[in-house]
Formats: C-alpha cells, sequence, structure tokens
C-alpha cells in the first residue's frame, strides 16, 4: 500500500519531476559546487515543507523529483528554489568563479507531475462506485 503524507484536512502524494538550467546552458555545475548544490537543494526543500525524492546534477542541467504539499504551488517552490540557491552560489562561489546571483539560473523550466497510472485510477474509480452502490443498500435494508 502507497504511503501518503498528511496535513490537517488533506491525505496527499504530489510529486513533480522538475528540470531546470543554467543561464545560457553553460556548463558551470561541477566540482565542489557540484557537491554542495544537493545539500543547498535539500535545505530549500525543507523550508517550503516539501521535500526532494530523488534528484541528478548534471553538468549543464538539474534533474529533482520534488514531493510538494497541496498548499503550494508548484511555480512557488521551483522559483524559490533556483533564486535562494543562485543567492547562494554567488555568495559561495562568486568570487572565485565569476557567479553573480540573479543571474545564474536561466528564466523557464520544465515541470511534469510523477502520479498514479491512468488505468490504476479508473480501477479506483470503478471499485468506488461500485462500494459506493454497497453503502446506498445497506441504508435502504436498515
Amino acid at each position: 500500500m502507497k504511503e501518503y503524507q498528511s496535513l490537517s484536512h488533506t491525505r496527499w502524494d504530489c510529486k513533480y519531476h522538475v528540470v531546470f538550467i543554467p543561464k545560457r546552458r553553460k556548463k558551470k555545475v561541477f566540482g565542489v559546487l557540484r557537491r554542495q548544490l544537493g545539500e543547498i537543494f535539500h535545505e530549500l526543500a525543507s523550508h517550503k515543507e516539501s521535500r526532494i525524492v530523488k534528484g541528478h546534477v548534471m553538468p549543464d542541467h538539474i534533474h529533482m523529483c520534488l514531493s510538494i504539499p497541496p498548499k503550494y504551488a508548484v511555480s512557488n517552490v521551483v522559483g524559490y528554489q533556483k533564486g535562494k540557491s543562485a543567492i547562494t552560489i554567488a555568495r559561495r562561489f562568486g568570487r572565485q568563479s565569476n557567479f553573480t546571483g540573479e543571474v545564474f539560473w536561466a528564466r523557464g523550466y520544465f515541470v511534469s507531475t510523477v502520479g498514479l497510472d491512468e488505468e490504476m485510477v479508473r480501477a479506483y474509480i470503478r471499485h468506488q462506485e461500485e462500494a459506493d452502490e454497497r453503502y446506498d443498500q445497506m441504508k435502504l435494508e436498515m
């Protein structure tokens, strides 16, 4: 059985595949920066009550599978990740690597939902209809 997370009135499992690139797709993510980006992104995700399920840093792009609560918009979390990580990169590595905070990451990003298989959802809905019919019959018999 799948484990769901909880908020006060919600059970949820919202995961997103996110990809973003450095400005002009330059191969800037390497060496010490590459090793420290993981911990930077994990810390920033926890600020938005999110978590990185899986991530991979390539020299010219970042892949992340993010689990984001439904109370946050994906764009807010990804924008926060990109903005704060760019500032952190500029502060830690800016002088020796010629990085500047506001222009490290390119403007856009790719996002795709990672969810249940469509057939599984259809089967679940089908079973729910059957369960509702059984419940209605039980109420009539009482």
